[in-house]
């Protein structure tokens, strides 16, 4: 099993160089989560890009790659502000957003990897499944 991070669904979405391989390891899972909150954020993120078809596209990547939409507990917001406080924007490291706290906070309280684009989880604390390149 696996956390998917926002950057991983808009990969995808976008049709970006590497949404093939985001896609696969989604595949490869079979049972993919995915924190409510981060479904909120992708949403947001799509709709903003590309209004109610980007939307539509989201929930056909969420019902196909049979994600599990995950609540967020009082444990995960904990994690989400400990996250913060340690890896977020301003800090040294890998300048975590709002939405990036919850999909680290998922991928932490279930110590699974996690599967996301870009650097900045490299430079926490939890697994990842794909590294950067």
């Amino acid at each position: 099993m696996i956390v998917v991070d926002t950057s991983a669904l808009m990969a995808i979405l976008e049709e970006e160089d590497d949404a093939a391989a985001f896609a696969e390891a989604i595949a490869e899972d079979g049972a993919p989560l995915i924190s409510a909150a981060t479904l909120v954020e992708a949403g947001l993120v799509i709709f903003n890009r590309h209004g109610k078809k980007g939307a539509s596209l989201l929930d056909d990547v969420i019902r196909d790659g049979g994600f599990r939409i995950e609540n967020v507990t009082a444990h995960h917001a904990q994690l989400a502000r400990e996250a913060y406080a340690l890896f977020g924007k301003g800090q040294k490291k890998a300048g975590l957003n709002y939405g990036d706290c919850f999909a680290y906070a998922l991928a932490k309280a279930t110590g699974l990897p996690l599967l996301f684009k870009g650097n900045d989880f490299s430079k926490t604390d939890i697994d990842v499944v794909i590294k950067a390149r």
